[in-house]
């Protein structure tokens, strides 16, 4: 997208570059799981720019008095966990790259969370493409001014707090085994926090512990990864460890509710020229003769899981719960990255930490490149030039 930047890096791309890339960035990790891409996306200013304004017309919404008033009935009933805190730690905003009526590019929202993303491993992406490719120092993968010590500082605040580090774990079901298990391990060492699965820890009481050496140490802070979608039909996995819908003494980072406050429940309530006109099911009085226009999306589900892209009447009135669905209408994405067979599809998100008693900040992003018909591994197999990167911003 800046031409200049985006000729230098395909003039310099060779195939064995990229596999000292890739062969560094897995380098003392387990083998990655998703594909990574060949390249990072060469962001210019005047994008970068809306992107930002974007972002602070999402968080003016999420910061208003009444917001958790307009999203209670966001959280499902058997999912409400107790003591929940006045903010999310994370925002993150997925923006689909498209053109405008005027031909220039745009991004347009596509996702939202209040759930942590890849805020280790985007790092330590950004620093291997750096090392094995010549990139230019008039663009940055950081936001907003930070660099790698004001970051890192940030994170530890934000996820350790004021505990000791042996006192904070990622947590996860499966934690070591997960697909994006990379970030954990490259969090882990970055501020020296335990990485649990769901059964390492136990509860005594009201608190919980897990084992090292013998001893029994107390959890006092959780990084949480586990989205309960993920767990909804296997409740039985808590009885070995703990239920987080119990009364407990503990800290969330993220609280769980937030992931479903700040998500496709919240889009409806944004009007912006940067979002797409998205209307809760049920809402719709009339099916829009235009149905081919418009997307299908189950409000609790993740990953793309369930989306209906090409949508027909019958599609809609099939529907049993239309209050857990929101139609929206499509987003075309412009093939605005230059690989060296053509354009390809891309999608930014910006991602936010809001440390306590703080505001959001802007710090680092995550970039998805893309061939297929949407933006996800499922859609992308087979395909080069497409997966997970990173936005380097014109400065």
């Amino acid at each position: 997208m800046i031409p200049a930047q985006r000729q230098k890096y395909n003039q310099q791309f060779t195939t064995e570059k990229y596999q000292n890339f890739l062969k560094e960035l897995s380098q003392g990790y387990p083998e990655i799981p998703f594909r990574v891409a060949e390249t990072p996306i060469f962001i210019p200013k005047a994008l970068k720019e809306k992107l930002i304004a974007a972002g602070e017309e999402i968080i003016k919404l999420i910061k208003q008095p009444n917001f958790k008033t307009l999203t209670q009935k966001a959280i499902p009933v058997d999912w409400i966990v107790p003591n929940e805190n006045e903010q999310p730690h994370f925002l993150t905003f997925d923006f689909g790259i498209c053109k405008d009526k005027n031909g220039e590019l745009t991004p347009m929202l596509i996702e939202m969370q209040g759930f942590p993303s890849l805020y280790g491993f985007q790092h330590h992406l950004a620093k291997t493409f750096k090392a094995n490719f010549d990139i230019d120092t008039s663009v940055n993968y950081f936001l907003n001014g930070f660099d790698e010590e004001k970051y890192t500082k940030l994170l530890k605040e934000v996820i350790i707090g004021k505990h000791q580090p042996e006192e904070v774990a990622l947590m996860d079901v499966d934690a070591p085994n997960q697909k994006t298990a990379i970030d954990f391990f490259v969090t882990q060492k970055l501020l020296g926090i335990k990485i649990l699965a769901l059964e390492d820890i136990k509860k005594i009481g009201k608190q919980l512990f897990y084992e090292e050496d013998g001893n029994q140490i107390q959890l006092k802070r959780i990084y949480n990864r586990l989205i309960f979608d993920e767990v909804a039909n296997n409740t039985e996995i808590f009885k070995n460890s703990f239920d987080p819908r119990e009364e407990l003494d503990v800290e969330w980072v993220t609280h769980p509710n937030w992931f479903y406050r700040i998500s496709k429940y919240t889009m409806p309530f944004l009007k912006s020229e940067f979002v797409p006109e998205t209307r809760f099911l049920n809402e719709v009085k009339t099916i829009p003769g235009d149905l081919e226009n418009y997307v299908l999306k189950p409000l609790f589900s993740f990953a793309g899981m369930g989306v209906i892209i090409d949508v027909t009447e019958a599609d809609v009135t099939d529907i049993k719960d239309p209050e857990n669905w929101i139609l929206q209408r499509k987003v075309n994405y412009e093939p605005a990255v230059q690989a060296p067979d053509g354009g390809v599809k891309a999608e930014i998100r910006m991602m936010y930490l809001w440390p306590d008693g703080g505001e959001p900040q802007l710090c680092i992003n995550l970039a998805r490149l893309s061939r297929g018909k949407m933006i996800g591994v499922r859609y992308n197999a087979n395909f080069d030039w497409v997966g997970g990167t990173i936005g380097f911003m014109e400065e």
